[in-house]
């Protein structure tokens, strides 16, 4: 009697059970870090009585002999996804690579379009019920076992024992042979700086209550590290890896507001280092199920506000994303890229992230690029992009035009990189302006005057202008009322074209100057109020003129706009501002007034004139009824 109870006459030598297999047979080999490794010595022993053997896998990490040379005619690799551990072979021929979704490997299985003759896997022993485990790596194992003539599992003690559906009856396993060997760990590298600013500008995007999938590597480690002060996180992603733990110990992650297994983070494997193997073991907080139901778009978008953090290798300035191939040599794959990019578009508030570096290769190429490379394949398409981050900040592109997108990505692109990134958008016409405008505007941009100021029950962010601002210019525009369009402008205007938004958005950051003060993100991302200023060389002073949006009034926004754009232009060595406001112009008149401006009235042209000298001391406000004019009123700013 053997010591597994039920087991009787199925539970062999390595090298009986693999006796089993016949030239020509197509064998699936069990994922990532559960990899039958035993399994796998064996078989390539046995190579020289085997011809024409296909073995295909998703990523694996243990050794891949079976992609040797001396074993050509032999073995042949198809992989659904490129390790490091088979990309030499796959590029120099010796292997196959299959680009297909992740949430639609198992119907490849199932219709026997790749039809499993033999499956190799790697389990937990058969509890007192007889039930075997797949442990950390469910993904497409299931349904390969399902589909498989013949499956030959190896028992290991050391792999846990997850929930969810990831238990398989003994009974649907025609031959074992036991193994004590660790369990293979990936263990997490330790951010950098770079992949930590990644980190924070993604974070950013991440509200309470989000649904996350984050996958493994530096970036999404990053992106968990700013995370720490959510709450009510839910966990719905192919995998995850040591990063998440934190946000998981920590209570950050709770899936209180799921509405896919509410209560349970939801996964299809995981890949890291006993510690997280121990911490997903008997969980029952932890749900592992097959990737046909995990990557399925469909059942994620069932999530509110699924935030996936996916990356990539290139991105073109049109937004289309290349993630598995480096020109013509493929790197990687598709994996479950594009299922959550579609998840989380049709997700509620949801939102799909490419995060990468700006540049490659220790900062020799940059990443954000004119076009892709030639043999590079698009498996984010344009189409389906929303945010793209670098540790430059974040560009939103969905719904934008080709000038937009490419002026957004230029910005976040790496500084050494985007003089050759204008010139391609001016050759192409992208954007209108020419290339040296380009290059003094995107050069010149004041990063560092970015702030964010709560204004009543909003947290909105002030921030100098920018060439892609000018669509949200036009629709403020649009948004006013005659009478402040009038106020404005001085005139009545009934329309602000393309290229005067573009004019008013590209300023020089010091002759002329703007702010915006913004509301929302992404998609929903608008301008809410404008402050700008066209500096008089001759006078050195700089005449001002702000506009807020009828919806974002009397919360003091028009104040805290003039002074940033005070301290600004004295800052730039300006001596003071001007402003000519128009006498029904009740609110503006009363912000200057609150500020301690001098205001005067102009009986000439029948307006206040405004004029503040930086460094003077506060001049008293001008008596405007000893000047025949309307009496200052006191509208509250």
């Amino acid at each position: 009697m053997t010591r597994y109870e039920g087991l009787e006459g199925r539970l062999v030598t390595v090298d009986e059970a693999l006796q089993r297999i016949q030239s020509g047979s197509r064998i699936f080999l069990g994922s990532g870090c559960a990899e039958p490794q035993t399994l796998v010595h064996g078989l390539c022993r046995q190579a020289e009585r085997l011809r024409d053997i296909e073995v295909c896998s998703l990523l694996t990490l243990g050794t891949a002999d079976y992609v040797n040379e001396r074993f050509l005619g032999h073995f042949r690799h198809n992989a659904f996804f490129i390790g490091s551990n088979v990309r030499d072979a796959v590029r120099e021929g010796r292997a196959d690579y299959t680009p297909i979704f992740l949430s639609e490997i198992p119907e490849l299985f199932r219709s026997g379009q790749r039809r499993v003759d033999v499956a190799l896997i790697q389990v937990a022993p058969p509890n007192q019920h007889g039930h075997c485990n797949f442990g950390i790596h469910l993904d497409i194992q299931r349904t390969a076992v399902a589909c498989a003539d013949l499956v030959i599992a190896e028992i290991n003690p050391n792999m846990p024992r997850t929930r969810g559906n990831a238990a398989i009856p003994s009974s649907e396993i025609d031959l074992f042979v036991e193994t004590s060997s660790p369990i293979l760990e990936l263990p997490s590298p330790e951010p950098d700086e770079i992949a930590m600013e990644i980190g924070m500008h993604a974070a950013r995007l991440i509200d309470d209550g989000s649904c996350l999938q984050l996958g493994i590597g530096t970036i999404p480690n990053a992106v968990a590290r700013f995370l720490d002060d959510r709450h009510d996180l839910g966990l719905h992603t192919e995998m995850f890896s040591d990063g998440v733990l934190g946000l998981l110990e920590n209570g950050n992650i709770t899936n209180k507001q799921k509405t896919v297994n509410p209560g349970h983070s939801v996964t299809s494997f995981v890949m890291g280092t006993r510690r997280l193997y121990d911490y997903v073991d008997q969980n029952p907080d932890i749900e592992f199920w097959p990737s046909d139901f995990v990557n399925d778009p469909r059942v994620i978008s069932q999530n509110s506000k699924v935030a996936a953090i996916n990356s990539a290798l290139q991105v073109d300035l049109t937004g289309q994303v290349c993630a598995d191939s480096l020109g013509y040599s493929f790197y990687s794959g598709i994996g479950g890229q594009v299922d959550f990019v579609r998840g989380a578009a049709m997700s509620a508030g949801g939102k799909p992230i490419i995060a990468l570096p700006s540049t490659a290769r220790r900062g020799a190429v940059s990443r954000i690029v004119p076009h892709l490379d030639e043999g590079a394949g698009v498996v984010t398409s344009r189409g389906d992009v929303h945010y793209v981050v670098t540790e430059y900040g974040v560009a939103y592109l969905h719904g934008k035009t080709i000038r937009e997108r490419a002026l957004a990505l230029v910005d976040i692109a790496h500084p050494d990189f985007r003089a050759e990134l204008r010139r391609f958008i001016h050759e192409k016409h992208y954007a209108s302006m020419s290339a040296e405008k380009l290059q003094y505007v995107f050069d010149a941009y004041p990063h560092d005057w970015v702030r964010t100021h709560r204004f009543g029950d909003e947290e909105l962010t002030i921030r100098p202008l920018k060439p892609d601002d000018s669509a949200k210019l036009r629709d403020l525009f649009y948004s006013h009322t005659m009478e402040t369009i009038y106020h404005r402008y001085f005139t009545v205007k009934k329309e602000l074209t393309p290229g005067e938004a573009l004019h008013l958005c590209s300023v020089n950051y010091r002759r002329r100057m703007a702010f915006g003060v913004l509301a929302g993100e992404g998609e929903n991302e608008r301008l809410v109020a404008v402050a700008r200023y066209d500096l008089d060389p001759r006078s050195n002073l700089a005449e001002t003129a702000v506009v807020v949006g009828e919806s974002h009034r009397r919360l003091g926004i028009a104040s805290t706009l003039l002074t940033q754009l005070c301290e600004y232009a004295q800052g730039k060595g300006i001596d003071g501002i001007t402003a000519s406001i128009l006498p029904g112009n009740h609110a503006m008149v009363q912000v200057h007034r609150a500020l301690g401006h001098t205001i005067r009235w102009d009986p000439e042209n029948r307006r206040y004139h405004v004029l503040y000298r930086f460094g003077s001391d506060r001049e008293p406000v001008a008596d405007s009824a000893k000047a025949g004019a309307p009496p200052i009123p006191s509208v509250s700013a």
